[in-house]
């Protein structure tokens, strides 16, 4: 007899629970890649819906002797509304429109996701998002160039996309215990750069040519991922016990039908087998009915204690660390959501690249992102403090951002380099506060095992971050009209800032506890 391959040797080590662990977490890792591949493109059309269009060309008049430099109008290719003097304004308006409906819907979303199938709710967001990012793109395609009508799109966009990342964290949370929590977070919080990265390529790739198809493919993806979200996502292990308790159940069941009936009657009868059990039925009859047919009725036992219900807004407030680490997120996240936004159109003005090359060098932040929040988890896991591991990668992000915004002056060997270096420190804090640190917060201890808090606590928590990933793009808008270096003492200022919360919070805390103590 041959050997079995070492291949499929490794793979029937695992049994059935991690198998659909292993599944559960690379779906949501790719359903939540595809919301931010979907929000990346409007970095990289930036620059293309405001280009300099001030090449002249040398057209010969009548006379030879005699030449004049003339204007040709094809090369006025800025985008109406975005061709006037004041397009970065007009441009963080767009970010702006966004993540202030993002943030806003972000704390709804929380707590409507914790009451509604999960599954179901995702599917409508993705659906929703896809067809809001393609209607996008037909601005380009029906030559729209009314500054409302792209409000409005983004406005509706944030809104349905606030229905993704509570879902994915209370998902993956419901599958995966605290064990190695920020290593596995790490890693699979890696689909936000992952997903930045393929919508750079995507957007980049047709930037150019048809900036609209930049947003109607993303679009398309989406959507088709919604489509296998409803069809594939499983929400918690539990939906497998009950789905396999019931076959099993029905399985050790022997059905025959008799249509003759009794007394005209065309009764459903059923035939149990001797000493066959069902953990979730009993028969209304005797020992010595086993074996005979006889009509009978099922009686379904239920045997499952009442489910808790879901936990309100402020009885999440209340749980230690949710405030703290909220407004620690609010100034990271508007660090990491300027550069999200606004790095592409920084490298074509300080680099002097064109949009595509622009957009294919901002994804090196997003690799660094990768590193730095599986650095982050790891770091968390072995040090057991979180926050700890939060404040010093948020420590050194501040001189570094200096740093990247002088060395980016010195070529592009440098710029790669510090790109690395800020993603990684950047993105590190961010990852582990939106993923680990939520995910131990909803199931906190003091939930006393109310397992339907996380979806919650995880809107509340990234609804707060997201509120400074509305204001940084926007103060990146008004600042960098005098200069680029106006931007940088801002997220310089905003790491620093990161800082205060979870430290200040928590010492205000323990005071009031240690006077309430003292003056009882």
């Amino acid at each position: 007899m041959a050997p079995v391959p070492p291949g499929i040797r490794f793979l029937t080590s695992f049994n059935r629970d991690q198998w659909y662990r292993a599944f559960t977490f690379g779906l949501t890792f790719l359903l939540y890649t595809s919301f931010h591949l979907s929000r990346k493109p409007i970095s990289i059309v930036k620059s293309e819906l405001h280009k300099n269009c001030s090449h002249v060309m040398e057209a010969p008049s009548e006379s030879s002797s005699s030449q004049q430099p003339v204007l040709h109008p094809e090369l006025d290719c800025s985008w109406k509304p975005f061709d006037r003097n004041n397009y970065k304004q007009l441009l963080g308006a767009m970010d702006y429109s966004f993540l202030c409906a993002y943030a806003i819907g972000m704390y709804l979303s929380g707590i409507i996701g914790e009451r509604l199938p999960i599954r179901l709710y995702l599917t409508v967001g993705m659906l929703t998002s896809g067809l809001f990012t393609c209607l996008f793109g037909l601005g380009y395609v029906y030559d729209v160039h009314s500054l409302g009508f792209y409000i409005f799109v983004q406005v509706a966009n944030g809104l349905v996309q606030t229905t993704g990342w509570p879902s994915v964290v209370t998902c993956i949370g419901n599958w995966f215990g605290k064990g190695r929590r920020g290593l596995i977070m790490g890693l699979w919080n890696s689909h936000t750069s992952v997903g930045n990265i393929l919508g750079s390529l995507i957007a980049g790739y047709y930037v150019s040519s048809n900036w609209g198809l930049s947003f109607i493919v993303p679009g398309v993806i989406i959507a088709a991922m919604g489509v296998i979200c409803f069809l594939f996502l499983i929400e918690h292990p539990n939906d497998l016990k009950i789905a396999s308790a019931q076959n099993s159940a029905s399985s050790n069941q022997k059905l025959h039908k008799n249509w003759n009936g009794v007394n005209g009657h065309k009764d459903l009868y059923l035939q149990y087998k001797p000493g066959a059990k069902s953990w979730d039925t009993e028969l209304l009859l005797g020992q010595e009915s086993i074996g005979v047919c006889v009509p009978v009725q099922q009686v379904v036992v239920v045997k499952s204690e009442a489910e808790p219900s879901a936990i309100s807004f402020m009885g999440a407030l209340r749980i230690p660390g949710v405030v703290e680490f909220s407004l620690c997120l609010l100034f990271a996240k508007l660090v990491s959501y300027t550069f999200l936004f606004w790095l592409p159109l920084y490298i074509t003005k300080a680099a002097h690249l064109d949009a595509k090359k622009a957009g294919d060098l901002s994804t090196l932040f997003d690799v660094g992102g990768i590193v730095g929040g599986i650095l982050a988890g790891v770091l968390s896991d072995k040090m057991g403090k979180r926050a700890t591991t939060c404040a010093v990668m948020l420590l050194l992000a501040a001189p570094t951002l200096y740093g990247f915004s002088m060395m980016s002056q010195f070529g592009l060997g440098p710029t790669i380099g510090m790109l690395l270096v800020c993603g990684g420190l950047v993105n590190g804090p961010y990852a582990l506060i939106t993923t680990a640190v939520s995910a131990d917060l909803g199931t906190h201890k003091s939930l006393k095992g109310n397992a339907r808090a996380l979806s919650t606590v995880t809107a509340i928590i990234d609804g707060t971050g997201s509120v400074g990933a509305a204001v940084g793009p926007l103060l990146a808008g008004l600042l960098s009209a005098q200069g680029w270096d106006q931007v940088f003492y801002m997220l310089m200022t905003a790491d620093f800032l990161a800082l205060l919360p979870y430290n200040l919070l928590s010492y205000i805390f323990k005071y009031f506890k240690f006077w309430s103590v003292s003056h009882t």
